[in-house]
């Protein structure tokens, strides 16, 4: 069997797009909806349609990347049979045909093969509540004309994207925001607390955006609209259900992943592995055999310089999986080039997704059009060291509580003393609730909570008085069975969802590539979670590698740490004269390196933006 599984699924890897208009006040239709598709080509080169409803109250774009043989079946928007309902979708449905076996018992009739058709179907027969039925990565919209009523969703992990905003009695929608600002269905106004959000730490949390009239509609939710009425509504979230395990915890891990890989490897296409040489690609190498995958590629990407370069550690596990391995080591000239091309494509300002960009294009380069990630099993399985750390900072502070008003003392003295920004967030910290969020939250930080406040006022001309109350300090606490649970749980909401998920989305899709995370898998999350902390977050990702035994050893024994590019070098040598503005713009003295390149980013996306302070 080649790396594709005999029973195949129509997938849409796509862009989509559309708006809700009940006064008719766009009177553009048809050169927004242009608009739509043209800044989102790239995430479905391959075909396109567009869609108005009868009434002329709905509007939908779509642009398709094309995974499996490009038909008329498979074309967006789709309307059903009656013509009641037309969905715009993107993403794929992992267990599309036992759903479909459910409904044609029930009497439906379909005219393709497709998951989308699936979708409609289960919409018209159970409404809001067929999401909890579905496994896969997705954010559809469905009109229903009869009821004038439009539906979005989002899938439980948001694996994919979906923004929205409501001007003037419109709303619109799209996979990337780029699509809405483009289309003019947003203001130029930045959101001071969004960009506080950033500066602390490095991205910008859903479901807020930069732009103050743009949000992005949480992972598990649901948003309905209707009469000028917006509903949203969760139907899943993350827990933790912790119970006696009763058989080997081992074997549990050991068959989600292989469940979790078969569905994810279903295509008509060849299916590679991002190879980085840690565990958790590793893992899929390694299950891919058992599976029964065969001419299994795997790309890797390297750099010149040997201290930063790790791509012998992948090519070492490809010979011994005996793999069709690619490997791309990065001159400087080339490494300029894709940087270059990496800060055009973002989306919104981020300090990551660079090596994403840069192995998805090679990837596209080679031919290739879906790849399997390794993301997700850090915050899985205990890779962090905020783990071990976020845990003792609560310690920490609940021991100067001992001594009462020492914890507040200290962390005033270190929040505004002359100290390191990393100091500074310890003072934060112990300045407010003793919880694992907010310590994970200071231990993951950019900038501290102050200074946030300070570089988000100055870039807005908002009052910093208005940041005096944090969106974090609003958050509840969390109720998990053990402080480990709690940490996964920040790593999988925070950091996973709100940077490297949608990182690894716009960069993937930039280069028409279909990126998958078997990790990131509510099948396999509900099974995992299970199993008590105490066993699944033990250091090492020891129960990890008890249920993959066949990773070598080189792989198990290594020092984790995350893929490292000399972003200065490259960054002062193109754009010296930037980092120097950036520099006299901080309110810090000796700014780190990655505080100057989220300062940067942002000076970048801004001016490419218009949006830049000396031009508003």
């Amino acid at each position: 069997m080649d790396a594709r599984l005999a029973q195949s699924t129509p997938l849409n890897m796509c862009g989509i797009a559309g708006f809700f208009d009940p006064k008719h006040t766009v009177t553009d239709v048809t050169e927004r909806l242009a608009l739509l598709q043209r800044e989102l080509h790239h995430r479905g080169p391959d075909d396109q349609g567009a869609w108005s409803s009868p009434s002329g109250v709905a509007h939908f774009a779509h642009t398709r990347l094309s995974i499996l043989d490009l038909s008329a079946a498979g074309h967006q928007p789709m309307s059903d049979a009656s013509g009641r309902y037309t969905i715009t979708f993107n993403g794929e449905i992992y267990n599309f045909r036992e759903l479909r076996g459910d409904l044609e018992k029930e009497g439906a009739v379909f005219v393709s093969d497709t998951d989308t058709e699936v979708l409609l179907h289960l919409y018209a027969r159970q409404g809001a509540s067929m999401l909890e039925r579905l496994r896969g990565m997705f954010a559809f919209a469905i009109w229903d004309e009869k009821e004038q009523r439009g539906f979005l969703a989002r899938d439980p992990f948001g694996i994919k994207p979906l923004y929205y905003t409501s001007q003037k009695g419109v709303v619109a929608f799209a996979s990337e925001m780029r699509a809405l600002q483009a289309a003019s269905f947003t203001s130029q106004s930045l959101d001071p607390v969004a960009l506080g959000s950033y500066f602390e730490s490095g991205t910008v949390p859903e479901p807020l955006t930069l732009l103050s009239d743009v949000r992005l509609l949480e992972a598990g939710h649901w948003l309905e609209w209707s009469q000028n009425v917006l509903e949203k509504q969760a139907y899943w979230t993350i827990r933790f259900p912790a119970s006696p395990a009763t058989e080997k915890p081992a074997q549990v891990v050991r068959r989600a992943l292989l469940d979790s890989l078969r569905h994810h490897f279903v295509s008509d296409v060849p299916v590679g592995i991002f190879l980085s040489g840690g565990i958790d690609s590793t893992v899929f190498v390694a299950l891919a055999r058992e599976i029964g995958i065969k001419n299994l590629s795997t790309f890797s990407i390297g750099l010149t310089n040997q201290a930063l370069d790790e791509s012998g550690l992948a090519r070492r596990t490809a010979e011994h999986f005996g793999t069709d391995h690619h490997e791309l080591i990065l001159e400087e000239g080339d490494a300029k080039r894709r940087f270059g091309e990496y800060l055009e494509h973002i989306d919104q300002p981020s300090i990551d997704g660079f090596n994403t960009y840069v192995v998805s294009s090679f990837a596209r380069e080679c031919g290739i059009k879906v790849v399997l990630s390794g993301l997700g099993g850090d915050e899985l399985f205990a890779g962090y060291p905020s783990f071990r750390d976020v845990p003792r900072l609560v310690k920490l502070s609940n021991w100067l509580n001992l001594i009462p008003g020492l914890r507040q003392h200290l962390g005033f003295k270190l929040e505004h003393g002359n100290y390191s920004q990393r100091a500074g967030r310890l003072g934060g910290f112990l300045q407010s609730r003793s919880t694992i969020r907010n310590a994970y939250l200071a231990f993951r930080g950019i900038f501290t909570r102050r200074t946030a406040r300070l570089l988000a006022a100055q870039f807005t001309g908002v009052p910093i008085s208005q940041f005096m109350v944090h969106s974090s300090e609003k958050v509840p606490p969390t109720m998990m069975p053990n402080p480990g649970d709690e940490v996964s749980h920040c790593e999988l909401t925070l950091y996973m969802r709100n940077q490297l998920l949608r990182d690894s989305d716009v960069m993937s899709m930039k280069n028409s590539l279909e990126l998958r995370v078997p990790f990131v898998d509510r099948v396999l999350f509900e099974t995992i979670s299970r199993i008590p902390a105490a066993i699944r977050l033990q250091q090492g990702k020891k129960l990890l590698l008890e249920a993959v035994p066949e990773i070598p050893d080189w792989i198990k024994n290594q020092r984790k740490r995350g893929f490292l590019f000399p972003y200065e070098t490259w960054a002062k040598s193109t754009w010296g004269d930037v980092f120097l503005e950036t520099n006299r713009r901080l309110p810090v003295p000796n700014p780190t390196w990655y505080q100057q390149w989220c300062i940067f980013v942002l000076h970048f996306w801004l001016k490419r933006k218009g949006l830049e302070p000396e031009s508003r």
